[in-house]
């Protein structure tokens, strides 16, 4: 099934907000990115902190898909 661009923005920030789940990112340039439980969402920007202080925004054009795990 696919989302459109609001459904999947919707969806994704109420993941986002959930602490006990991981999330991994697939971009379309062929990485992947993993959330930890620093993160959030401002706009269409994905807001990751890592454990070392670096901050990475990602927007939700880039994202191609998500999986989601139980922590």
């Amino acid at each position: 099934m696919k989302l459109e661009t609001n459904d999947f923005k919707k969806q994704l920030q109420q993941y986002i907000q959930f602490r006990g789940i991981d999330i991994i990112l697939h971009l379309k340039d062929g990485s992947t990115l993993e959330l930890d439980k620093n993160r959030k969402m401002e706009g269409d920007i994905v807001i990751r902190n890592s454990r070392d202080g670096k901050q990475d925004e990602i927007h939700i054009e880039e994202i191609v898909k998500v999986d989601f795990f139980a922590a």
